[in-house]
């Protein structure tokens, strides 16, 4: 006997799709999805093995976030052209969503790498780490921009770049070393931000690969200028030959709530250095 011929309860046939037999209910109530049979003497709904494809169909686009009324436009329309623009839209929203994704595990792993950092930093150290190229969004400042004005400037590009929030991209601000090596520790040029799911864009600033002098400082930026002399003092002594600009950012601001507690972290390029 063909097993594919046999009738199936509505029990039965949920359970053989994986779904509440309420759903197959609700889907008959609403027209999408009827039983093959109706027994006269009970009542009940009864189903067979050949319309397991199209509720499969049905449970797909359901998985894919399709509406009931899209679903039942598209049923009354079935066709292979019309199911391949169907997909076409879906595999293409997905596709936005896995670069949304992978953009958020960059961050939080970011985040989690700061978090490791503040673990086993020591403050007081200067050491050289090594990097890869990052490509950072960056805006021109001087000593004439305000902090308003600053404010105004990175919500301009992280709308530029459509950023959502700004938790999904991380901040700081880079003094040349030039500046540095002249003794002006405040002249600041620009600030940066690092957004994940960026890559070849143009008009980017390139954070070279290779090695950096790394140090951090705790607490306001009142002191920030002795720790500068403090690593000009380490590089002269081992040296290091500086270049390019000194890349700061806060890697504890979301556990913090006094300034006094805040740590910038310090990288600055040595390419020199064999």
């Amino acid at each position: 006997m063909d097993a594919k011929n046999n009738s199936l309860t509505i029990g039965q046939f949920a359970a053989l799709h994986g779904i509440n037999k309420k759903t197959l209910m609700w889907y008959d109530e609403i027209g999408l999805f009827k039983p093959a049979a109706i027994n006269p003497e009970n009542g009940y709904r009864c189903y067979n093995y050949h319309q397991s494809p199209l509720l499969e169909t049905i449970l797909l686009l359901r998985e894919l976030g399709v509406s009931i009324p899209e679903i039942q436009d598209f049923m009354k329309n079935r066709s292979a052209q019309n199911m391949k623009c169907l997909l076409d839209e879906k595999i293409a929203e997905l596709d936005l969503q896995l670069l949304h994704l992978q953009a958020v595990r960059k961050t939080l792993s970011s985040h989690r790498q700061d978090m490791d950092t503040l673990l086993t930093m020591d403050l007081s150290e200067i050491c050289i780490v090594e990097k890869e190229e990052r490509r950072l969004v960056t805006v021109d400042i001087d000593e004439n921009v305000t902090f308003e004005r600053e404010v105004e400037l990175i919500t301009a590009e992280t709308a530029r770049y459509q950023l959502g929030r700004l938790h999904d991209a991380s901040y700081g601000s880079m003094l040349p070393v030039a500046s540095l090596l002249k003794g002006n520790f405040d002249g600041y040029t620009k600030l940066f931000i690092e957004i994940p799911h960026l890559s070849q864009e143009s008009g980017l600033h390139i954070q070279p690969k290779g090695k950096y002098l790394r140090a951090f400082h705790k607490g306001g930026w009142d002191h920030l200028p002795l720790r500068y002399q403090e690593i000009l003092a380490f590089a002269h002594n081992k040296g290091l030959v500086l270049s390019g600009y000194s890349y700061e950012k806060g890697i504890n601001e979301t556990v913090i709530d006094r300034v006094e507690d805040y740590i910038i972290q310090i990288e600055i390029p040595i390419p020199s250095i064999v």
